[in-house]
């Protein structure tokens, strides 16, 4: 057996002004370090052998309060872009209720919420999960599978793609699925990685 635990980030200084943020770097409110706080203290009782962290600064400072609140701050942190989050193209740094006044409240909606339409030069979720899933697959799940627990500290998007990916969800499903920051998942695994237990630990 294994846990795989899968976390979005605390809230960003984009999310408190509802802008579009995709790879800008952008760092955690204060609100965002006390969700990490939080998230760690309610990770306490698990022993991870490797972190998993994209390379924007919100996951990473989230991951590092977390691994300070539970004691485990040598852990090994590997960071890799295929964790980001989708890239919004054009529409990053935009607030959202601006964006829907100037291209449409209809065509907003699709590109934040169709799983492959993609806004101007940026990706959809489509393209996240195909960089996404991959880099669980050749990096994560081998650790899993050799019964390690892992921590990943990503994103809204990044993470739906693998919750996408664990949970066998359809298109349709992935769309109504919403993370919420800071909100620690925690997934079971078998030898096989089908999941045995899931645990969402909110407040």
């Amino acid at each position: 057996m294994a846990l795989l635990v899968l976390l979005r980030h605390g809230e960003s200084q984009w999310n408190l002004e509802n802008r579009f943020t995709g790879w800008v770097d952008v760092p955690l409110t204060e609100r965002g370090r006390s969700e990490a706080v939080a998230a760690g203290n309610r990770l306490r009782d698990i022993v991870f052998d490797r972190a998993y962290c994209s390379e924007l600064q919100r996951a990473a400072q989230t991951l590092e309060l977390v691994l300070e609140q539970i004691g485990q701050r040598e852990l090994e942190v590997i960071r890799d872009r295929a964790l980001n989050e989708r890239h919004y193209g054009d529409l990053q740094g935009l607030n959202k209720a601006e964006t829907a006044q100037k291209f449409g409240a209809e065509q907003v909606h699709i590109w934040r919420r169709s799983y492959d339409v993609a806004p101007p030069n940026g990706e959809s979720l489509k393209d996240t999960a195909a960089r996404t899933i991959p880099y669980y697959e050749q990096h994560i799940a081998p650790d899993l599978r050799a019964g390690k627990n892992i921590l990943v500290a990503a994103h809204g998007n990044s993470l739906r793609a693998l919750v996408m990916h664990l949970e066998q969800l359809s298109r349709e499903q992935v769309l109504e699925l919403n993370l919420a920051t800071g909100v620690p998942i925690v997934y079971e695994l078998d030898a096989a990685l089908a999941i045995v237990g899931k645990q969402i630990l909110s407040a």
